[in-house]
């Protein structure tokens, strides 16, 4: 399928869209999901802003192999309308979530961006419609769709993942704000680090090759089991 035809218009700012795509209001969802980080506190590895500090940065190099990665190559992908590599990228998304919460997280957050998706003047009818294939029939992975919305806006893929990366980071403060629970000076401490260490993740994302993408975290994988039954929960992962 041609993606390449059928160009679109978009009158928003590329600077605009990035923000806007990062931004916590974005209607995904993505503040009902703390990533585990609640699993943390409960079971006493998260305790105060320099813990929470050292485990969402943990949790960024784990995005930077793994999630970041797919973004960067999907946004080349898109660009370049390279199918094999979007439906082997949107697999790869897919069967890598390996908990109930993690599959709910993906799938609910990449429904709602598409919904989102559609209704701006972003991507092309051809695009659209490669995207829903490339699911085989199956919900739309978050980050594959992201990747799609990131391509179309007119900036390099760094600039595109820096404003992602920073996005996460700032919904993930959040989170340990409500359930460490920080304050908000303790907040802006965590958020600082992660910021300072968001560049060296995106280049690392920008330099894994598709064979190389992982996300094997086995312990964190029991955490986010553990979290399914856990007594009191927040959030939704």
């Amino acid at each position: 399928m041609d993606t390449t035809t059928d160009p679109v218009t978009d009158p928003v700012p590329p600077q605009l869209r990035l923000t806007w795509l990062a931004s916590p209001a974005l209607p995904i969802g993505a503040f009902s999901y703390s990533e585990v980080l609640e699993a943390a506190i409960e079971h006493g590895l998260v305790h105060d802003d320099v813990s929470a500090g050292a485990w969402l940065s943990q949790q960024l190099r784990l995005l930077a192999r793994g999630d970041l990665a797919a973004i960067a190559q999907g946004i080349t992908a898109w660009r370049a309308g390279d199918e094999p590599a979007l439906r082997e990228i949107a697999r790869w998304l897919r069967t890598t979530r390996d908990g109930a919460e993690a599959r709910l997280q993906s799938e609910q957050m990449g429904q709602s961006l598409l919904v989102w998706l559609r209704g701006q003047p972003m991507a092309s009818p051809g695009q659209l419609a490669l995207l829903v294939e490339c699911g085989e029939g199956q919900p739309m992975p978050h980050a594959f769709v992201m990747s799609l919305a990131l391509a179309t806006i007119d900036v390099p893929v760094e600039q595109a993942l820096f404003s992602q990366a920073f996005g996460w980071a700032e919904n993930q403060v959040q989170a340990a704000l409500k359930a460490v629970p920080l304050g908000q000076t303790a907040g802006q401490r965590v958020l600082t680090r992660l910021a300072s260490e968001i560049p060296a993740a995106v280049a690392e994302a920008i330099a894994t090759p598709p064979a190389r993408r992982q996300l094997f975290a086995p312990m964190l994988s029991v955490l986010a089991a553990r979290h399914e039954t856990q007594y009191s929960r927040l959030f939704r992962s």
